[in-house]
């Protein structure tokens, strides 16, 4: 263990220990609800969350060595690998399969092919149709609105932050009418009303300063990056200030917090992969840090959770580094010598940055004219390299050949509980091995 991480988590035994209570409340009932249960008033507990500046918790020396040994996983992944000429291509693959599973744990199911497509649908200006993946696409978004906000870790987090990451997550979608909107009546999870709901946040009339003392605590560094991560990720939830997107919004703050303290300066580690094969243990664990009185235990839990979350999302990623290094050089070997930084080069090496795409928008991406950048296409499509998806001399699309097939693979050693589909299957829905071709 590192000495700033031995005197940081030495700290943790003399601040303020967290604390939250149960407050009782009554449902007056909607008259317009379909249902009795709707319309009949009952009364609820509502959970009141204590603030987090200031707040402490007391780590067993395992787990503050755990936030040392796997921050060094996250600072890894987003290491040089030999055989990656650019990062950027694999950061932003990543955080597109980060955004596929974030959102697949709210119920929005679509895989990265199917993202990708609509992405490149979006790219030429040209309606999404599927609703689905337009919603994931506002993850994507989010995601980006995170990482935009982290890029200077001297400015302070504010709530209007918070509420832009939100504002991204459902622009386009059939809930942009709710999007940045801070509530201001009650909310629960599941159940015809809060008396019967499995969760109730705080009242809104707390929710304001429990905002402000989240975006106080996503500002400094009192604490270990990845304690602050997950303490972040789990008020949040807790607060649930929004009407909907509370989870994505949540997940988007962990890489917020990642990317701010220079833990992940460019590579997000894929960690709500991990957390949608543990969905039932992920929610479990956030549920145990609502406590009435003392929720430390709780906090604790959530946190070895976490902690082992990100450092298998590290550890299973580098070996989809080492899969992605192998498959562009067998890209390389199909097409004989390709001069450097030639228009051919240059959409190579962009590929995983865009797996499907049309000449117009690879030649925007990789700066050269269109002219150029189709004569690439064209000996990448004869090589085996790329292969159209869709009809016609107009409006061509390309694919990479073995991209998604081997994020395939990635996805489904994550959803093994052992990383290893042999030994124990994938544990939720994930595409079979190899993947269909259209």
């Amino acid at each position: 263990m590192t000495g700033s991480y031995s005197r940081l988590c030495r700290n943790l035994e003399y601040g303020r220990s967290l604390l939250g209570r149960y407050e009782e409340r009554v449902w007056p009932g909607d008259p317009a609800g379909a249902t009795r249960a709707e319309r009949t008033p009952c009364r609820f507990r509502a959970y009141v969350a204590d603030t987090l500046v200031g707040a402490d918790l007391e780590l067993r020396a395992s787990v503050a060595a755990d936030l040392a040994d796997i921050e060094q996983q996250v600072r890894h992944l987003n290491d040089a690998h030999p055989g990656l000429a650019n990062l950027e291509p694999l950061a932003r693959f990543l955080l597109r399969a980060e955004a596929v599973a974030s959102s697949n744990i709210d119920g929005l199911v679509v895989n990265v092919r199917r993202l990708a497509r609509s992405e490149e649908t979006e790219r030429e200006g040209l309606p999404v149709t599927d609703t689905t993946a337009r919603a994931v696409l506002g993850n994507v978004r989010a995601l980006d609105e995170a990482l935009t906000l982290a890029a200077d870790p001297a400015r302070p987090v504010s709530v209007d932050d918070i509420t832009a990451i939100h504002k991204a997550l459902l622009a386009a979608t059939r809930e942009e009418a709710w999007a940045g909107i801070v509530r201001r009546e009650q909310n629960w999870i599941g159940g015809a009303n809060p008396c019967s709901a499995a969760f109730v946040p705080p009242p809104a009339e707390f929710v304001p300063e429990l905002l402000t003392d989240l975006a106080a605590y996503l500002s400094g560094d009192e604490h270990p990056a990845l304690l602050q991560a997950a303490l972040a990720h789990s008020q949040f939830e807790t607060i649930h200030p929004f009407a909907d997107g509370n989870g994505r919004t949540g997940r988007a703050l962990i890489q917020l917090v990642l990317r701010r303290r220079g833990v992940a300066t460019r590579v997000v580690p894929p960690i709500s992969l991990v957390l949608a094969t543990q969905a039932d243990r992920y929610v479990d664990a956030l549920d145990e840090t609502r406590i009435d009185g003392s929720p430390m235990a709780g906090q604790l839990a959530w946190v070895e959770l976490f902690l082992s979350a990100t450092g298998r999302a590290c550890r299973d990623a580098s070996q989809f580094v080492t899969d992605l290094v192998s498959l562009e050089r067998s890209w390389r070997e199909r097409l004989g010598r390709v001069r450097a930084n030639s228009a051919t080069d240059l959409l190579l090496t962009a590929l995983p940055s865009l797996p499907v795409f049309s000449i117009t928008t690879a030649a925007i991406h990789i700066g050269r004219t269109f002219q150029a950048t189709s004569d690439a296409v064209n000996r990448l499509a004869d090589s085996g390299v790329v292969r159209q998806v869709s009809l016609g001399r107009r409006n061509r699309r390309f694919e990479a050949v073995g991209l998604f097939e081997a994020f395939t693979g990635f996805e489904r050693v994550l959803a093994s509980p052992d990383s290893d589909t042999q030994v124990s299957p994938p544990t939720r829905p994930v595409p079979q091995r190899p993947a269909q071709q259209p």
